[in-house]
């Protein structure tokens, strides 16, 4: 049976976005099929060079710029002129999808607001993202995952491994992916309504929101007035159960028995020492968290003295949940990222990389887009000029107006 057609195929989107969490959504609908447009001004997206910051990851290819923007084409235009903004309005005439994150006063200024393109197609699905939400004495404010979503969240706070020490900062777009998943499932959702009312609206997210979001459990629990604590350090734990241990080689690993009492009966045989079954001081979950220092000492000493490769078996044989605490590069090797699609092979040799971090949603029977490159700066301009209906000579009086600028 041949697969179905692409999800999105069909659907024109205009991608007038920067740096990550707007852009990812658009990137998401190219893989299942959407026509996607990046926009940028004549000296390009921000993002292109933020790995020129300190402590960047180096390499030759643009890897940020693959994984956020592959499979679009290229349109470079100065909307700040008013040639510029007449393409801009004659491809929103006939686009389906609207994406940017910016500021409210430059959306003013520059004739992108809502309700300036909502007449110009009312089928339009005009997406926001933000900082920190459309309403309220902190919207317009600006922001990055890093102080909107990890920051002002709490997570910042509380995943520090020491209630003394310094606050935790973040990785890089940590924040920003999910909450561009976030602003994907809004514009689905919009869709989905459009189909059956015929009409397009405006859908929006915050970094803020999703930050929260991911912190929903520690959040909810401080709005129904619960005091949210520190998490002691690892030694202190309050459950040996559920903690991180080092092995002989140095790698280290989480252990969650979150059915405690009955992945007791299985863990000290597991790692050799079935007498801790019977051993009064663990005997109940009362009684393990009452001794949880004692415990965790224990399994110190138990665990250094063989390496990850050891436990891996001895967990994997014994059913034990644990997660192993990866370095970051051993993506590189992993045979199961690759088999399950977290790791993708471009569609062409020239993507900048031989596996892409693929989307991470699949629709069985429904084809997905391998990775296509990323454009250069403007690299789509003329074809798409064209097939939007302007001829040389037309083309030509932008460029005299200034809409192309040094790309066109």
């Amino acid at each position: 049976m041949s697969e179905e057609p692409m999800i999105l195929e069909g659907i024109k989107v205009l991608d007038v976005a920067s740096f990550i969490a707007g852009p990812i959504s658009t990137t998401i609908m190219a893989d299942f099929g959407a026509e996607v447009i990046k926009l940028e001004p004549p000296l390009g997206d921000g993002y292109r060079n933020i790995t020129q910051m300190a402590g960047m990851p180096q390499s030759e290819a643009p890897y940020h710029w693959l994984m956020d923007n592959r499979t679009k084409r290229g349109l470079s235009l100065d909307l700040s002129t008013d040639a510029g903004r007449e393409v801009l309005y004659k491809l929103v005439a006939e686009a389906d999808v609207f994406v940017t994150n910016f500021m409210p006063t430059v959306r003013e200024k520059l004739g992108l607001r809502y309700e300036d393109l909502a007449s110009l197609n009312p089928r339009l699905i005009y997406a926001s993202m933000s900082a920190y939400g459309e309403t309220g004495p902190e919207a317009g404010t600006t922001g990055f995952d890093t102080t909107a979503y990890w920051a002002r969240s709490g997570l910042m706070d509380l995943v520090r491994p020491d209630p003394e020490g310094e606050p935790a900062r973040s990785m890089a777009g940590m924040g920003d992916h999910p909450t561009g998943m976030a602003l994907l499932s809004a514009i689905m959702l919009a869709l989905y309504r459009r189909e059956r009312t015929g009409k397009g609206g405006m859908v929006h997210t915050s970094l803020l929101a999703n930050g929260f979001f991911a912190n929903a459990f520690m959040a909810q629990a401080a709005l129904c007035g619960a005091e949210v604590p520190m998490r002691p350090v690892r030694k202190d734990a309050a459950n040996a159960l559920s903690n991180h241990y080092r092995c002989k080689d140095q790698r280290w690993f989480i252990l969650t028995a979150a059915n405690e009492e009955k992945e007791w009966g299985r863990i000290p045989s597991a790692i050799g020492h079935p007498e801790l079954v019977d051993d009064p001081r663990f005997a109940t979950q009362a009684d393990r968290q009452k001794n949880a220092r004692m415990l965790i000492a224990m399994l110190d000493e138990i665990f250094a003295k063989e390496d990850m490769a050891h436990w891996r078996k001895v967990f994997n044989a014994m059913r034990i949940t644990v997660g192993e605490v990866a370095k970051t590069a051993d993506i590189v090797t992993s045979e199961q990222a690759l088999a399950s699609g977290v790791t993708v092979r471009g569609a062409e040799d020239n993507i900048g990389a031989d596996l892409t971090i693929d989307s991470p949603i699949w629709v069985e029977g429904a084809a997905k887009q391998a990775p296509l490159p990323a454009p250069d700066i403007g690299q789509h301009t003329l074809e798409i000029l064209a097939e939007a209906g302007y001829d040389e000579a037309a083309i030509a009086d932008l460029r005299t107006r200034g809409a192309l600028g040094s790309a066109g």
